[in-house]
């Protein structure tokens, strides 16, 4: 048996989970533990890092959907077949960042419910709550299927720029969500979005610099501007056909993901 924590991840992912092994697998040091997540219709290896003899870290992989899944704990040691030492159930759910990240998603071009996002600058969350809002929305917006149109402005790309309107990039800028933008300056719209007026005459970018956000107008002005730090600790991801490997940066771990 061995101890999963937390015992369910969102599904985009990339959340720590700690494996508490028993005393009986608690080995010598050539010893290398990988997970195995087994989905309905993908599977998910990832590798660990030993925190001490009894027990390990690694990072959850994002799921294609909302379900409890199977997880073997593997032990591998060269010139040893694999052996699986443990199994346990895991869930995969979707929580209100992901909520968020599909609301935003699909109102992109609608302008009553980008007003209604203002309303929510009013009661201003306090700077560790933005971090973390801001940090789980971009990841969850990373791991949504967005359609191949999708577009920062829209669907109805024929509003000329002059037309004064809300976007998702005031929306981001406002809250100063600097992972988010740098995610929406990326798509298609991302950059146009830059230039467009509100009602109240402003752009992302003077939004930043009246709200005194010095990185984020950094991030949206500069010809160079960086992805920025705190991103950099997240998953990079590779595709190759119905296989992707991602890298977990901040741990070193690696994700290996497959059709099952």
């Amino acid at each position: 048996v061995m101890k999963l924590n937390p015992q369910q991840a969102p599904l985009y992912g990339d959340s720590v989970i700690t494996v508490q092994l028993t005393e009986e697998d608690k080995v010598e040091d050539d010893v290398v533990f990988y997970l195995v997540f087994t989905g309905s219709t993908v599977q998910h290896c990832t590798s660990t890092r030993k925190v001490n003899p009894g027990s390990l870290e690694t990072i959850s992989p994002g799921h294609d959907c909302c379900e409890t899944v199977k997880v073997a704990l593997c032990a591998s040691r060269e010139g040893h077949p694999v052996l699986v030492v443990a199994e346990e159930s895991f869930q995969f759910v979707q929580d209100e960042a992901y909520d968020a990240a599909q609301f935003l998603a699909t109102c992109a071009g609608n302008q009553q419910a980008l007003n209604f996002t203002r309303f929510l600058d009013r009661s201003r969350p306090p700077a560790a709550d933005v971090d973390f809002l801001d940090e789980k929305v971009a990841l969850a917006f990373r791991h949504l299927k967005l359609p191949a149109e999708w577009n920062v402005l829209g669907a109805d790309q024929s509003l000329t720029e002059n037309i004064p309107r809300e976007t998702l990039m005031h929306f981001a800028v406002r809250l100063g969500l600097l992972r988010l933008t740098w995610f929406l300056l990326q798509q298609p719209g991302g950059r146009g979005a830059l230039s467009i007026h509100n009602n109240e005459g402003a752009t992302p970018v003077s939004l930043a610099l009246e709200r005194g956000y010095q990185k984020l107008h950094q991030l949206l002005t500069e010809e160079e501007a960086r992805e920025p730090d705190s991103w950099s600790t997240l998953s990079h991801t590779v595709h190759s056909g119905d296989y992707s490997v991602k890298h977990h940066r901040g741990l070193d771990v690696y994700m290996l993901t497959a059709e099952a």
